[in-house]
């Protein structure tokens, strides 16, 4: 198993609440006052985890002078989820699947797996060669989600898209030049959102694979969305179509 440090209250959080056993020790900056950070030493303690408190700097070196708010954990890297994992997940009643074809930017990543955590995702599936994978800014940016949806890294993304067809899966993939609008899809049962990735957007294999192509209404005058922001747009109609509301 690998180590890494993660940065920030709300990912140190997110650790602790899910994992705690791979937390092996938590720096506090000397001298701190902040009360959320004092909650969380204290319940880091109270879950058997060693907190020690050191100088600013000290925090600097170990989150390579990334914005750490006064907090780092060691955390023990669990080892990848992979098309295992994912054969398991096709089982779900109504699962909802977040598919990124060759997200890179870690700050997309983690909006997008923040966003899937927020809705419920039930996993998020990206290629492990197009993908920027898990990085302490991938972890600052999903603010804890990385800890609360699986993300699982498939060698061959079109396979793995057969194999959630044939598992009952319906594939929606977003493209600005579709004729259908996202709000005329039918999202509801087993469902997976197909993403591209910045600029080159989903590459033909994964385009031939949905059995739907939608695109996001815009009356506005831009083109687009950044990927993580339609990834939300998406998830969330998916959300409201589930729970009923008009």
């Amino acid at each position: 198993m690998s180590e890494t440090w993660i940065v920030g209250i709300n990912p140190v959080e997110g650790a602790l609440a899910n994992d705690p056993s791979r937390v092996r020790e938590i720096l506090v900056e000397q001298g701190t006052h902040n009360p959320r950070i004092t909650a969380l030493a204290d319940e880091a303690r109270r879950l058997g985890v060693r907190v020690h408190a050191r100088p600013r700097a000290m925090l600097d070196k170990v989150s390579g002078h990334a914005r750490h708010q006064g907090v780092a954990a060691n955390y023990e890297v669990p080892a990848a989820k992979s098309e295992h994992d994912l054969a398991d997940l096709l089982e779900t009643d109504n699962a909802l699947f977040l598919v990124l074809d060759g997200v890179t930017d870690p700050h997309n990543l983690g909006a997008c797996l923040r966003s899937a955590a927020a809705a419920g995702a039930t996993a998020v599936i990206v290629p492990k060669d197009r993908a920027v994978g898990i990085t302490p800014v991938v972890r600052r940016a999903s603010a804890g989600a990385v800890d609360r949806v699986p993300l699982i890294e498939v060698t061959n993304l079109a396979r793995a898209l057969r194999d959630m067809k044939d598992a009952g899966v319906w594939l929606t993939g977003l493209a600005g030049e579709a004729e259908a609008s996202l709000y005329d899809v039918d999202l509801k049962g087993k469902t997976a959102l197909v993403m591209g990735g910045e600029g080159e957007g989903m590459r033909r294999l994964t385009r031939e694979a949905c059995d739907h192509l939608a695109r996001i209404p815009m009356p506005g005058s831009m083109e687009s969305l950044n990927v993580s922001v339609a990834t939300g747009v998406a998830l969330f109609e998916a959300v409201r179509q589930r729970r009923g509301n008009p």
